[in-house]
């Protein structure tokens, strides 16, 4: 490898550089090396060749990224080379392939770069020309013709190019010269062409040397050495005695075994009539199996003769004299069989599981058997082992069923290891077996079995509820699912009372929880059933009485019978002044309700006016006296007795005894009737009042908490509607005309406008004066307003608006005394209520009609009330009921808007935006009347039907709208 470092090193480069919009660069860079170069050999300056900075290859991150698992060529980032990673070997990665050249690409990060790169690999001459085959040998009659043409071997160069095979010599060339051929394929066939006659006397045997040499430097060649035997001239081919030979060989005989002997002759004498024997076979394996003797023509054995691979085989020989000349002949061999093959057995269908309940002769596997061998080696019979519920049925072909002959019981083996055992009739027999392995499923067929047949439990009484009292265990002999036993109390009643109210089971464990507290003194004991039932399908089940027995527990004080304690009377027992020692004054009885020695009991004096007077049995509880009474000894006796029983602890009771010592009962009373009472009830009686009373204050409290908060939340809702932003100037339509034909509006109307964003409180109310007049209001209208009688009872009217007057200029408000919210600020649909003086009413639906007649400009909220008071002062004059500077308005609009403010109007008012002018003067009033009623006839298609008047307001109406006035 080292005399090619000096090489000078031919690098071309070649770079390509796109720029896509987006910022993607695409390069390539192509690089020429030779091959064989060293490790560490620099390939080419990337970083220079691609016009970037060293820096970029650093910050970019760049790295060689290659589709092939063999990498050649590594990058150092840091010089921005190209090295050779891998000594590269173009003939390895090339072949006879040009030009050959490594592919790869260079990718770079931030922002993303790849450069593709080319390195083309140039081929030295680092592979000499060789053969085949070191040498030849020819064999060649003396008598061969001169022009006799004998093909070589062709020589083979892996190099390419100027590197390849370029021409042959051959030395030395007496007889012998070289002839070339070209072929299509662009090789070249190598003859051999005999130029003098041979002459086995002079030379027996000729040894040429062929040379085939390459066009690179230094030139590189290889040589073949050719053996020529010249032969002797030869006449008489050799002659096999048969043609064909026949013979039989037993399978797996040894090697070495003669299997039959061929024989040929030939006529010519001397070395022309030695004969050589061979196997001409060449695409079976005969050659491999038989071997024949060159010189004897024995055929032997030299593999293995199988009767299941091949039962015959065809042997084609061939015998040849030293002159080349040559006879044939076939040897046929049968193969005779021996036992020596196993019974295969074949699975070919099986379950691994099968359920317990399966009826017999249920097909658990299938197998097929197979022996390979013929007649009475290849017949088999097959058995399984004895005492197994499964037995073997054979059927045609060598097939047979594993089937089951009894019943399964998982309980007794859940598991069968089965063997079944091939053999077939061979001498000597051959066998074998396969062990099938089956689970044997479960199925529900075992009830769960209580561990005892009955159960007792202890439990002490006054017991924590859900405490737990005792553990009842089942199994079930089932498996998984079918032994999941779960434990159920069953319904049944203690003393008329749910056994559940008492006792609970629970179902996974078994354990039996108490329920409630139990007491001795009510239940000594109660039993009741538990089933334990298993989880298959349907489920089995079994069922134990478990018999729960209660242990008494010293809860009970004693309980005194006698005397009997009262809270309001004192009784007393009477000792006359005569009783002896010994005297029986009384006898303290008391019981204790618990069993056992906790309701022994035993009575002790604790307090006594005089303890040495009266004493206390300890067992039976008599009082009796100690001594004689005398007339010393008070009246009054007060004896405390003590009652306890003999529990652990120990429980008591007390009694207080009343003794009077005295003979007659007036003694008796006269002492006893100061005697103090047990204020124990009255002070009970106390505490019962005072709670009673503060639950009647507490509730009286929330009552009128609630109440108020009802008033307060009713209140505010009310006040909603006058808290609101929305302003409460009545919207006029732009025209109008007067109802009454007169003009003037006959009463004093009390105007009232009702507005909230609550259509559930908008209110929308005007009464009627006098006749069943109704003022129609539509924005929208082109005329002016309608009556709501029909157009001719309008038009037969004496008394119409008259044309309409210019508008006074004196009585227009600036813009700084216009009050409220104007222009476009006001809104739509404004609804107005307003009131006759003489109680009567209508109430205006959604139905009333507005104009279509748009304003020529949006009236202001000022001269909309301009038109208000202007209409209210028409009615103070009529009715002469409105009061000095009010102009007829309700009382919420008087403090803003009072005669002192505007101007008289009486005279002339003009409504902005309609044609109608009112007027105080009948006579005007009755010239513009024809006028007028024809202005407020409105299109047949616009006209309204407007609803007719509500009945008159009720007194009951008036109030309550007087009412809302006030507010």
């Amino acid at each position: 490898m080292e005399i090619f470092l000096d090489i000078k090193m031919t690098r071309q480069v070649t770079l390509f550089i796109f720029v896509l919009s987006l910022g993607f660069v695409l390069g390539q860079v192509s690089y020429s090396i030779p091959e064989e170069m060293a490790k560490g050999s620099l390939i080419g300056n990337i970083a220079h060749d691609l016009g970037l900075q060293i820096k970029r290859l650093t910050s970019g991150k760049a790295r060689i990224f290659t589709r092939d698992s063999d990498e050649y060529v590594e990058l150092n980032r840091e010089r921005g080379v190209l090295l050779v990673k891998e000594r590269i070997d173009r003939e390895a990665l090339c072949k006879q392939t040009t030009p050959c050249a490594l592919h790869f690409e260079i990718i770079l990060e931030n922002p993303m770069e790849f450069y593709s790169v080319a390195i083309q690999i140039t081929d030295i001459n680092d592979n000499a020309p060789t053969f085949e085959k070191d040498k030849i040998h020819f064999k060649i009659s003396e008598s061969a013709v001169i022009g006799a043409k004998f093909v070589l071997e062709r020589a083979f160069d892996v190099d390419v190019g100027i590197n390849d095979l370029k021409r042959y010599t051959l030395k030395p060339t007496d007889n012998f010269a070289l002839k070339l051929h070209n072929n299509p394929d662009g090789n070249k066939n190598v003859e051999m062409v005999l130029q003098k006659p041979l002459d086995r006397e002079k030379q027996e045997q000729m040894n040429l040397v062929l040379t085939a040499v390459d066009g690179g430097e230094p030139q590189m060649s290889g040589t073949m050495l050719i053996v020529i035997t010249v032969l002797d001239i030869n006449d008489n081919a050799p002659v096999f005695t048969q043609q064909i030979y026949k013979a039989t060989v037993t399978e797996n005989s040894p090697k070495g075994t003669v299997v039959a002997v061929v024989s040929a002759s030939d006529a010519d004498e001397g070395t022309n009539s030695k004969i050589r024997y061979s196997i001409t076979n060449t695409f079976d394996d005969v050659r491999n199996i038989f071997e024949v003797n060159e010189e004897n023509g024995e055929v032997t054995l030299i593999g293995n003769t199988d009767f299941e691979k091949s039962r015959i085989y065809q042997i084609h020989l061939l015998a040849s004299d030293e002159g080349g000349l040559t006879d044939s002949c076939k040897l046929i061999v049968d193969v005779q069989d021996t036992n020596d093959n196993i019974p295969e057995i074949h699975i070919m269908s099986k379950s691994t599981i099968i359920s317990e309940d399966a009826r017999i002769n249920t097909v658990v596997t299938m197998i097929s058997i197979e022996d390979k061998d013929s007649s009475q080696n290849g017949n088999v019979k097959c058995f399984t082992e004895e005492n197994m519920p499964f037995s073997l049925k054979s059927s045609k072909n060598n097939f047979y069923s594993l089937v089951t002959d009894s019943e399964l019981d998982r309980e007794l083996a859940s598991e069968y290891n089965i063997t079944v055992t091939c053999s077939d009739e061979g001498v000597p027999s051959l066998s074998s077996s396969v062990t099938l392995t089956l689970q044997i499923s479960d199925v529900n067929d075992n009830a769960p079995v209580f561990e005892r047949s009955s159960y007792e439990a202890y439990i002490v009484e006054n017991n924590t509820p859900g405490l737990s009292i005792f553990t009842v265990k089942a199994t079930d002999a089932d498996w998984n699912q079918n032994a999941r036993v779960s434990y159920i109390l069953e319904d049944s009643s203690v003393n008329g009372v749910p056994v559940s109210s008492y006792v609970s089971v629970s179902a996974d464990s078994g354990v039996i929880h108490a329920v409630r507290s139990f007491d001795y003194e009510q239940i000594k004991d109660f039993q009741f059933r538990i089933k334990a039932q298993d989880g298959g399908s349907p489920p089995l089940s079994s069922n134990v009485t478990v018999k729960i027995l209660i242990q008494d527990q010293n809860d009970n004080p004693p309980q005194v019978l006698y005397p009997v304690q009262t809270g309001g009377s004192v009784v007393a027992e009477m000792v006359p002044r005569s009783a002896d020692v010994g005297y029986l004054v009384t006898k303290v009885v008391a019981v204790d309700v618990d069993s056992g020695q906790n309701a022994w009991l035993s009575y002790k004096l604790q307090k006594a006016t005089d303890r040495a007077l009266f004493e206390v049995g300890s067992q039976n509880g008599e009082i009796r006296t100690i001594r004689q009474v005398t007339d010393k000894d008070a009246v009054k006796q007060r004896l405390t007795v003590i009652v306890e029983d003999n529990g652990q602890p120990s429980r008591s009771a007390t009694v207080i005894v009343n003794v009077a010592v005295a003979d007659s009962f007036p003694e008796v009373l006269s002492e006893f009737t100061d005697f103090p009472h047990d204020k124990e009830y009255n002070d009970n009686l106390t505490f019962y009042l005072v709670l009673a009373l503060a639950v009647v204050s507490f509730l009286f409290i929330t009552c009128l908490v609630v109440i108020i908060s009802v008033k307060i939340y009713r209140w505010r809702q009310s006040r909603i509607l006058y808290h609101s932003n929305l302003p409460v100037i009545p919207y006029y339509p732009p025209r109008y005309s007067d109802t009454l034909g007169t003009g003037t509006l006959p009463h004093m109307y009390n105007y009232e406008v009702c507005r909230t964003t609550d259509s559930r409180k908008s209110d929308n109310k005007f009464g009627g004066a006098g006749g069943q007049n109704v003022l129609i209001m539509d924005p929208s209208s082109t005329g002016t307003m309608q009556r709501i009688q029909s157009e001719k009872s309008i038009l037969d009217e004496p008394d119409s608006p008259i044309e309409q007057k210019p508008p006074n200029n004196d009585w227009r408000f600036t813009q700084g005394q216009r009050p409220g919210p104007s222009g476009p600020h006001m809104p739509y649909g404004t609804h107005i209520r307003w009131t006759p003086k003489n109680g009567t009413r209508a109430t205006g639906g959604p139905e009333v009609a507005m104009g279509t007649g748009p304003w020529p400009q949006p009236p202001t909220e000022a001269e909309q009330l301009q038109a208000l008071m202007a209409a209210a002062n028409e009615v103070s004059e009529a009715t002469a009921t409105l009061g000095p500077g009010t102009m007829g308005l309700s009382t919420r609009y008087s403090p803003q808007f009072t005669l002192q403010h505007v101007p008289d109007y009486r005279q002339n008012v003009y409504i902005p935006g309609s044609t109608a002018t009112l007027t105080s003067n009948p006579q005007q009033q009755q010239a513009t009347a024809q006028q007028a009623t024809q202005q407020a006839l409105p299109p047949p298609q616009a006209s309204a039907q407007a609803e007719p008047p509500k009945a008159a307001q009720t007194p009951a109406s008036k109030k309550k709208s007087t009412k809302k006035e006030k507010k």
